[in-house]
């Protein structure tokens, strides 16, 4: 990967999955990539965590020792010279500092919102409860997990593995997509046994994602994270954008052919 421009600790990771129509997707897919989807369903991910410690070119972050991230993301993967490279795509981040959103924004090419954020971590013998909220319109809203048990490895090809190794983030530019790397080793997991989602979906991700996310969550989990290095942002270009349905009314994006 070279240098990463920023590396971070990203602790307690809360992760909700929803099975999803693909036709919701395929107009935010980036040029290049397609949808990567796991026993023939696609999904989308509502993931909090917590962001320590953040350096940026190798300089600590200002008054970022300890912020709250919230995203909404999907699965793509892109074919490249070493074989298929599987990332994700963010509909939309939520961060409470406006350095994060600006990071999110310019470097990454991702659509970011800077939001009041709080959260909550309880261990209690064998229990961990994992909350992460923010405020719109005066309003709380928030991302619940509730996990037991001792953490465990991902099994190989569970949807928990699915959802957590992807190893790229993708964003949209026109004429292609953009590519960064994200490294990090292997997590552990606590599987929920209960997972909570309350927000006001058709004005936050738009109304044709309500369907999916107020439905039972296919996957919950609580990972428990690791020191996180994100490499530069690098452009690639489709070679034959003739390949592709254009969507209008999203310049950049694509829907892959049929």
């Amino acid at each position: 990967m070279g240098t990463p421009f920023l590396k971070a600790d990203w602790r307690y990771i809360a992760i909700a999955s929803f099975a999803i129509d693909p036709a919701v997707l395929r107009p935010l897919v980036p040029f290049g990539t397609e949808l990567d989807s796991h026993a023939g369903r696609d999904f989308v991910s509502v993931a909090g965590f917590l962001c320590r410690d953040a350096t940026l070119f190798g300089v600590g972050v200002p008054f970022h020792r300890n912020t709250e991230e919230l995203g909404l993301r999907f699965y793509v993967r892109r074919k490249s010279a070493d074989g298929w490279r599987r990332g994700v795509v963010f509909v939309r981040k939520i961060v409470s500092r406006r350095t994060v959103a600006w990071t999110s924004r310019c470097l990454q090419g991702e659509s970011c919102t800077v939001l009041p954020m709080r959260h909550s971590i309880e261990r209690e013998e064998a229990n961990l409860r994992v909350e992460y909220a923010w405020r719109r319109r005066a309003a709380w809203e928030s991302l619940k997990i509730h996990a037991a048990g001792a953490p465990r490895s991902f099994i190989k090809g569970s949807i928990e593995e699915f959802i957590a190794e992807h190893g790229w983030g993708y964003s949209a530019r026109r004429g292609g997509c953009s590519e960064y790397r994200v490294e990090h080793p292997r997590w552990s997991f606590w599987p929920a046994i209960a997972a909570d989602f309350k927000s006001d979906v058709a004005s936050l991700y738009g109304p044709e994602f309500v369907e999916s996310l107020a439905s039972p969550s296919a996957a919950a989990f609580i990972a428990d994270g690791s020191e996180v290095a994100i490499g530069h942002r690098s452009p690639h270009a489709v070679e034959d954008p003739a390949d592709l349905i254009a969507n209008s009314n999203l310049p950049g994006y694509a829907n892959p052919a049929a």
